[in-house]
């Protein structure tokens, strides 16, 4: 695995990165039921600043990878930062592959062809619009068309995510938002539970609740009993994160965290201690530990590992005020 210490030594280390983006902001403007890292109205308004910009993308670059995502969160809820963001990634040698975007930052095609160019003069050429259902709850359509409209009279570079949602988005009024009720009623009631063989959803974060609901729920001893090992999925640098307070994301693992300055070094329990339990021990272990050192009581099911190691989590940092380095950050588990 590359960029990794050998499993068999437990020694936590991420000393290569492959593939990743950059979280600008959480704040956003929809609260979207798959969402990975809890993003909502809710977060405060704070947008990632220059010094933690180039300190996430030197600290991406010294560790091997040349390219970045950008994302949030809504990015475009703050066009001059965004700006600054772009300009800073380019000047220190790394290429942006694009920008997300939900679009809910429409007006007109006017207003928008100026923000569009204005980011196309600093060096954005693509930009990834989000397409689908659960976005559509919070966005009307014609703001999601208004914005591809605006990118080919800019000459901006369109990724649609996902363009196969488009046509039967587009059968609904477009000046309104939808439900995925609307969608249930329409294309059939297995529609939620087929998203993800269409869409890729990571089952984390908020889509915890939201599939747990669709694919049933096991009993937290089955849980346990079936994941034993410690959780290597920590180390995976394949899609990586990096956020405006200066945490790397391991793995796809929302709410953990290891600073960036911590990267390319041994990752001690000292400092990362709930980190280090998952990696050495996995489920197994931080259920034990919370159990017997916080008095954690699980509930009667959870969907996955994951959903139970969220349960822990959330648990330590909002009911047992736990502010550990390696839970970060807060408003995570405040948004979820």
């Amino acid at each position: 695995m590359s960029g990794l210490m050998s499993s068999s030594t437990r020694r936590l280390a991420i000393k290569h990165l492959d593939s990743g983006g950059l979280i600008t902001n959480y704040y956003c403007t929809s609260r979207c039921r798959h969402c990975l890292y809890a993003c909502s109205p809710g977060w405060e308004k704070k947008y990632i600043d220059r010094e933690t910009t180039e300190k996430n993308i030197l600290k991406v670059k010294g560790l091997g990878c040349n390219s970045i995502h950008i994302g949030g969160g809504e990015p475009f809820l703050k066009p001059d930062e965004l700006e600054m963001v772009i300009e800073t990634t380019l000047s220190l040698g790394v290429r942006i592959e694009y920008v997300e975007t939900n679009s809910s930052w429409y007006k007109d095609k006017e207003s928008a062809c100026q923000v569009l160019s204005s980011l196309s003069k600093r060096g954005l050429s693509t930009l990834l619009i989000s397409i689908s259902p659960f976005h559509n709850e919070h966005i009307p359509f014609y703001k999601v068309k208004g914005v591809i409209e605006a990118c080919n009279a800019v000459g901006m570079n369109v990724f649609p995510w996902i363009s196969d949602f488009y046509a039967e988005i587009d059968t609904f009024d477009d000046k309104s938002v939808h439900t995925i009720s609307e969608y249930e009623n329409k294309y059939g009631r297995d529609y939620l539970k087929k998203l993800p063989s269409r869409y890729w959803i990571h089952f984390g974060g908020r889509a915890l609740k939201t599939f747990a609901n669709v694919f049933g729920v096991k009993p937290y001893q089955q849980v346990l009993s079936s994941n034993k090992a410690g959780c290597l999925e920590l180390l995976d640098v394949s899609h990586f994160h990096f956020d405006l307070f200066g945490n790397y994301i391991p793995g796809l693992c929302s709410g953990l965290a290891i600073h960036y300055d911590d990267l390319g070094n041994l990752i001690f329990p000292e400092k990362y201690p709930f980190l280090h339990i998952l990696f050495e021990k996995g489920i197994t272990g931080l259920f034990e530990y919370v159990s017997s050192r916080y008095d954690f009581k699980p509930s009667d099911g959870y969907m996955s590992k994951c959903d139970l190691c969220f349960d822990i989590r959330r648990y330590l940092v909002l009911d047992r005020g736990i502010a550990s380095r390696d839970l970060q950050p807060k408003g995570f588990y405040e948004n979820v």
